[in-house]
């Protein structure tokens, strides 16, 4: 336990993460299409804002600006050659705020998928894959991030792969996959699935959990499905803010802090110990979070009517898993 997130997970009963990236750094006038990762080099004050608001917040881990920074995403800004300085700058900023901050905070090194399809459906082979992770990897380390943070993955190939650059560089990690189809990842992944994933790695997660995908009551109903598969190994839930809507000029997202800190409480009780927003989170939601988190007594874990009655329906009538009923009924037009 000499990482600094296992020695907080070893004292703590739970840890808030950060919310959103891009939600964040748009509404600071990031244009659609650009590369936030360029921002760490042309606007570092912007960045150094962006992590500063999720500490003051009460944030004990915030990811760094590095989601898209591996060399396949980078491509399309003609900036691969860029990848270790964007990533190195990117946990160095984050090092800078971290250490500021009075208090043990997380710097957690933000790894987003390629973007590629991998063989035999598409081109991306495994070894190319390490490659790319583990060069981020080695940029996000030499910067000074704590942990890897590995999120919003699909396939299980590129978990795998994502979790073999992790050992490449030394770094300890966490994974999160997004659940956006009906209870499944884009490649068909169900919860069950991802906790069978995980324990088989031969370099296992800190963490592991659900981030983003189609709203905070679908993931909570995924959490119950890490649960159930009888897991001991810390979840982590980074659920989006409500729905995203467009308005004057900027996607909003219409979740109110007071529905994120019924989210925050509830995933509190089903058992997550790192919890988070995702898509639309900002510092007004995250302090809602942290004072709920703080204030209200735990309850026990909540079942799936729970979770559809306070934060609305689910978006699909299974999780995918075929265990359930489709309890909450099915929850139409409320994407995002």
């Amino acid at each position: 336990m000499s990482d600094l997130l296992s020695r907080l997970l070893a004292t703590r009963d739970w840890l808030m993460a950060d919310g959103a990236t891009g939600t964040n750094l748009f509404n600071m006038g990031l244009s659609s299409g650009d590369a936030p990762e360029m921002w760490n080099v042309e606007h570092p004050d912007r960045i150094r804002t962006l992590y500063r608001g999720a500490v003051e917040a009460g944030s004990d881990i915030f990811l760094t600006n590095s989601f898209g920074a591996n060399a396949a995403r980078l491509k399309l800004h003609n900036a691969q050659s860029r990848t270790r300085e964007l990533n190195r700058i990117a946990a160095e900023l984050g090092r800078e705020v971290a250490d500021a901050a009075g208090r043990p905070v997380v710097v957690a090194g933000s790894v987003g998928p390629t973007g590629e399809i991998f063989q035999p459906m598409g081109t991306m082979t495994h070894a190319d894959a390490v490659a790319i992770f583990h060069e981020q990897a080695e940029g996000l380390k030499e910067g000074g991030a704590d942990v890897l943070w590995v999120e919003t993955i699909s396939a299980p190939e590129e978990f795998n792969a994502a979790a073999e650059a992790c050992a490449l560089a030394g770094m300890p990690w966490c994974g999160t996959m997004s659940f956006d189809t009906a209870g499944r990842t884009m490649m068909g992944v169900t919860s069950a699935q991802m906790v069978e994933l995980v324990e088989r790695l031969p370099n296992p997660p800190i963490a592991f959990g659900a981030n983003c995908g189609v709203g905070a009551a679908d993931l909570l109903r995924t959490v119950l499905g890490f649960m159930a598969q009888g897991t001991e190994r810390p979840v982590i839930a980074k659920g989006n803010a409500g729905i995203p809507k467009y308005h004057d000029g900027h996607i909003h997202y219409d979740g109110t802090p007071e529905l994120m800190a019924e989210y925050a409480v509830l995933a509190r009780d089903a058992g997550v110990r790192i919890i988070g927003g995702c898509c639309g989170t900002m510092p007004e939601h995250l302090r809602a979070m942290r004072a709920a988190l703080e204030t209200r007594p735990r309850g026990e874990r909540p079942s799936l009517e729970t979770i559809a009655a306070v934060l609305g329906g689910f978006s699909s009538a299974s999780d995918g898993t075929g265990g359930d009923d489709g309890a909450g009924r099915e929850r139409r037009r409320r994407r995002g």
